[in-house]
């Protein structure tokens, strides 16, 4: 699961950052507030590949999910994209999860075997 997760999370923080970029063409947002904002989420995104596996990992996953499709009301492409990688972040859950109980299975059938 991590390595889905992970992989889902680096995608997210280039998306962000050039979200950032579009953004600053908004005249209502300083460059200031734009990139404090953009900078927080991108720090994010690159803690939470470590701590993914640690109870509530998970869980600041969705909140982050939830902040993505947020900052469509700030740049409306967003809302697509951040739909599109929480579906990402729904299936790298998902699967990670059936990859590690098979690898599980295979890991309790290859020592009763041996």
């Amino acid at each position: 699961m991590r390595t889905l997760c992970a992989s889902t999370l680096i995608g997210e923080f280039f998306v962000v950052g050039f979200a950032g970029l579009v953004a600053m063409k908004d005249p209502d947002l300083s460059m200031t507030t734009v990139w404090t904002v953009s900078g927080i989420a991108m720090v994010l995104c690159l803690l939470l590949c470590g701590v993914i596996t640690r109870p509530g990992g998970v869980q600041l996953g969705w909140g982050l999910q939830v902040l993505l499709i947020a900052s469509g009301f700030v740049v409306p492409v967003m809302f697509f994209l951040g739909a599109v990688f929480a579906a990402l972040w729904w299936a790298s859950v998902h699967y990670g999860r059936k990859v590690e109980e098979a690898k599980a299975r295979f890991a309790a059938q290859a020592g009763v075997g041996g």
